[in-house]
């Protein structure tokens, strides 16, 4: 059996519709459930929050909405936390006025000001307050770059102390393109080296040979101390993930972004996350090539090399999703699902390690 709250509700508690689930776990086993909650529509654009629920039980049990990010009446979205070994929280994300409509920047039709910037914040309370934010856009975003966004899902501490938070970005297009094709998608990492004080960019993987074009990216730090990137591909490649390994810490790639045909799924963002004792790498997402639908673990021993389904939570409608290790027995899946619809509910669902062996 595995234990299933819901910490997110559409239509509940002030917002239309709630996305983009990440989630971690504080030194004290606290869980921090981070969303973005949509007050008018469930569309990427408009008033956005980043809304929060914190869990002192494991996920059974979910503390009152708070909002961790307010932008006024325009977007803060796409929260990438990551606790750090200090046991602050930073949360990394991105703001964008409310009539910024992902065509509109893809197409290069936003005002200056207006488009997608990274800003920052802190918890040092295990997330019951935060700090302001401050901008670092100018550090991790360069000119000529529309679209913008970090993870989602929950970012890095690497274990020599390094901040990584996979990011991805559109470059500008040529021709007769507009900007919105897919191959202009690209992918990208922030990296800190004095734990979120001043920030630079790591690898960059730009191409637009429309076969590999990476757009939203997670990250886990193999035990061997490579990290390990899983994109997905919106261009018509086999299939609709990709895949790439850094040896230096996410500044550069062994090899470019290519191919992952050993993860079936649709075109959606997917978690990953490492588990040490036992050392295997697992991955949450839609595994329905065709709709965004059954939400299924899958485990590698490789390093990402290969990958086995290991645990199907159920055949409805899911989406967005992240994984955080509970305690030694229990990982957590927080996920986007619904009866009728993958964006009804953020569902948290405690898993045994047991059933992902």
């Amino acid at each position: 059996m595995t234990d299933v709250t819901v910490p997110f509700r559409a239509g509940r508690e002030g917002y239309a519709s709630y996305r983009i689930p990440a989630v971690v776990a504080t030194d004290s086993g606290t869980l921090l459930a981070f969303c973005e909650g949509r007050v008018g529509s469930a569309k990427d654009h408009g008033e956005i929050d980043i809304v929060l629920k914190r869990s002192t039980d494991g996920g059974r049990t979910w503390g009152p909405l708070q909002v961790a990010a307010s932008n006024d009446r325009n977007l803060a979205g796409n929260p990438a936390p990551v606790v750090l070994d200090t046991g602050r929280v930073l949360l990394v994300h991105v703001r964008a006025s409310a009539l910024a409509s992902e065509d509109a920047i893809l197409r290069g039709k936003v005002k200056t000001g207006q488009g997608r910037r990274v800003w920052v914040q802190h918890s040092d309370d295990d997330g019951a307050t935060w700090s302001a934010p401050k901008e670092i856009t100018s550090q991790v975003k360069r000119t000529g770059w529309r679209w913008y966004a970090t993870t989602p899902g929950h970012a890095l501490q690497l274990r020599g102390g390094r901040v990584l938070v996979p990011g991805n970005h559109t470059v500008p297009p040529t021709g007769t393109d507009v900007g919105n094709e897919p191959r202009y998608n690209s992918g990208h990492c922030l990296l800190s080296d004095d734990r979120g004080q001043n920030w630079f960019l790591g690898y960059v993987d730009e191409n637009t040979d429309g076969y590999i074009n990476v757009n939203e990216t997670t990250a886990a730090e193999l035990p061997d101390g490579r990290v390990y990137f899983n994109a997905r591909n919106d261009s018509p490649s086999p299939g609709n993930r990709a895949d790439a390994h850094s040896k230096d810490g996410g500044k550069t790639l062994v090899r470019p972004f290519r191919p992952q045909a050993g993860l079936p799924a649709p075109v959606c963002q997917a978690g990953v996350l490492q588990l040490r004792d036992p050392d295997v790498l697992l991955y949450s997402g839609p595994a329905d090539p065709a709709a965004r639908a059954l939400m299924t673990i899958r485990a590698s021993d490789d390093g990402g090399t290969t990958w086995r389904p290991v645990f199907t939570v159920d055949g409805l409608p899911a989406a967005y999703s992240d994984l955080v290790r509970i305690d030694e027995e229990t990982v957590g899946l927080l996920y986007e699902t619904g009866d009728f619809g993958p964006y009804e509910t953020v569902t948290f669902r405690r898993v045994p390690i047991s059933r992902l062996l």
